[in-house]
């Protein structure tokens, strides 16, 4: 992972800033994340240290969390020992991925006491620990460890606290490093030819190194034309000095990598931070977002993709079904045939050739028959047949379309999931319950909850200080449309795919303006990846919701198209703001 011990030790470094600085609040928002309100010494802010099993980190964080009615266990145990406490010191253990917080805290009767708030960051075996640093004894963790689980470490209340096991590596920072590195040199063949063979040697030999920090001191040493030693010492010796160059590579291939050194290996866009914490809430404000929400919607994204492919399969069979309709006048025809030659066929053949008056060529024709039934028999069943294929045929014409209307419906709410925040999905979760779909839960019988009337919308703010209002789900669409909208405005939604409704809120605005709305309708749409998007927009005037429409369905005309291309960095940098 990026976040190496190098990382961490420009995380701590940054977070001197908070010693002597008072834990004003604590939250846990999640299963594995805790919140740390700080305030004093010129410090204002909020620390996120997660235990996150893929996400683990620690950093200074202004995403809006939010938290549960009831807070867990362990935030209460915190709350208890360190909420209202003063940070006495932050520290990394040697170069490892663990940093410990020391804080002092005064209870209800004002007796002192010493706690260590313990962050280990180690992958899916990430934890949070609180512990009493004179005795050893874990009050808790975030993420209990039992012997059945681990041998070596248990974390459990009352058991006494192990450190992470060694792993037998050599402290880069260390004087006697250098040593370590010249023997591992001369045992590396090739070295300045393989730089595979190099990054592997590093990555086994020294101690928070992470394979991005061993790849680019191999990249060097072979691109550069530069020692391996030289350069190994380049960037010991920038951690020793606490100058770090914090930066966020967005490759090509959409994959993104941050280190608090350069890196020359990585090819793609470099963006670089003033700091190493507003690097990593960079890289992970959306990350961790839509994690959250993949978490909390598992059950409703299994739903849609089901109903889905439900309705697929249905349209499927109408389709083979309205093509059997189709053949109704060919039925129709072989009835009149099988009554104008009753007199050349009998009961007991299965077949019988007749004329076909109805070409001009008057062609002969065979029919299959019922050898069990009379010739007049026979002929009466496919009259039969032809009025049951023309019968159904209006229906399934109005089956197929009730069923591409529920397809592009539940490809609207699938999408509203995928640009959808942890705030959001109580939203598409309520409009699901509405429309039939699923069961409410934890709600007892005869019991309503209480809707809100007025969704948070989210709005841009245009490069010309035009106020430009997105729907993300069907609950948000409807409102910004139809109640939110006035006839001047200007409407806007992606050409024949799901998406939100976009609004220009004036009626007077620049082609600027026009033109960040479209990319905001093309990057909030299933055709978010794609290029030259298609985007209707028309005055809203024009636009109508059918009644008895499903949720965010909507009919309009005297429309114009754009076609642009969604840019997410240029949205990012537009003024936003939750209303």
């Amino acid at each position: 992972m990026s976040l190496d011990g190098i990382v961490t030790r420009a995380l701590v470094h940054e977070l001197q800033a908070c010693v002597k600085a008072r834990i004003h609040k604590i939250y846990q928002p999640t299963d594995n994340e805790l919140i740390l309100h700080i305030r004093g010494q010129g410090v204002n802010g909020k620390l996120l240290l997660s235990a996150h099993p893929s996400m683990p980190r620690i950093h200074w964080t202004e995403q809006t969390w939010a938290n549960p009615q009831e807070p867990p266990m362990f935030c209460m145990l915190l709350r208890k020992y360190c909420e209202g406490g003063v940070i006495e010191a932050i520290r990394q253990i040697g170069l490892e991925r663990i940093v410990e917080i020391d804080v002092r805290h005064r209870d209800e009767l004002g007796d002192s006491s010493f706690k260590t708030i313990v962050l280990e960051i180690m992958g899916r075996h990430s934890n949070l620990i609180l512990l009493d640093p004179v005795t050893g004894v874990i009050h808790d963790g975030i993420r209990h460890v039992t012997p059945a689980i681990s041998s070596y470490r248990v974390v459990l209340p009352g058991s006494a606290y192990v450190s992470p096991p060694s792993q037998d590596k050599v402290n880069p920072l260390e004087p006697s490093s250098g040593e370590m590195l010249d023997t591992l040199i001369v045992n590396v063949p090739d070295n300045n030819e393989d730089p595979n063979a190099v990054a592997s040697a590093l990555l086994g030999t020294f101690t928070g190194f992470s394979p991005l920090i061993a790849k680019e001191i191999a990249y060097r040493a072979t691109h550069q034309g530069l020692e391996v030693r030289a350069i190994f010492d380049d960037i010991v010796n920038q951690a020793l000095r606490q100058q770090y160059e914090p930066n966020l590579v967005l490759q090509e291939d959409g994959k993104a990598l941050f280190s608090a050194i350069s890196l020359t290996h990585a090819q793609g866009e470099v963006q670089s931070f003033a700091s190493m914490h507003a690097c990593l809430e960079a890289f992970y404000r959306d990350k961790a977002s839509r994690d959250l929400v993949r978490q909390r919607t598992s059950d409703l994204n299994r739903f849609l993709v089901n109903e889905i492919a439900k309705n697929e399969k249905k349209l499927l069979k109408l389709k083979e079904t309205l093509e059997e309709a189709d053949e109704a006048d060919l039925v129709r025809r072989n009835g009149e045939l099988l009554t104008a030659h009753l007199h050349a066929f009998k009961r007991g053949d299965k077949s019988v050739d007749v004329v076909d008056y109805y070409e001009e060529e008057q062609p002969t024709r065979t029919i299959a028959v019922d050898p069990l039934l009379a010739p007049n028999e026979n002929a009466q069943r496919y009259f039969r047949k032809y009025n049951k294929l023309k019968n159904s045929r209006a229906v399934v014409m109005e089956q197929m379309d009730g069923t591409k209307t529920e397809l592009e419906y539940l490809a609207s709410v699938l999408q509203g999931l995928e640009s959808a925040t942890p705030n959001d999905i109580g939203e598409i979760r309520e409009e699901l319950i509405e429309q039939g779909y699923i069961r409410e839960r934890g709600i007892k019988k005869g019991m309503k909850k209480k809707k809100k009337d007025t969704p948070a919308i989210l709005c841009y703010t245009s490069s010309e200080g035009i106020p430009i209002y997105v729907g993300k789900n069907n609950t948000q669409n409807d409102y910004v449309t139809n109640r939110l909208a006035m006839s001047s405005d200007t409407w806007l939604h992606t050409k024949d795919i799901p998406g939100s409704h976009v609004l220009i809120r004036s009626a007077e605005f620049g082609e600027t303006t026009l033109l960040e709305a479209a990319v905001l309708a093309a990057y909030y749409s299933k055709a978010r990846a794609s290029s030259g998007v298609p985007v209707d927009y028309t005055r809203i005037r024009h636009v109508r919701k059918p009644s008895g429409a499903k949720p965010g369905f909507v009919i309009y005309d005297n429309q114009k198209t754009l076609y642009v291309t969604p840019d997410e960095t240029a949205i990012q940098q537009m003024p936003s703001t939750v209303k």
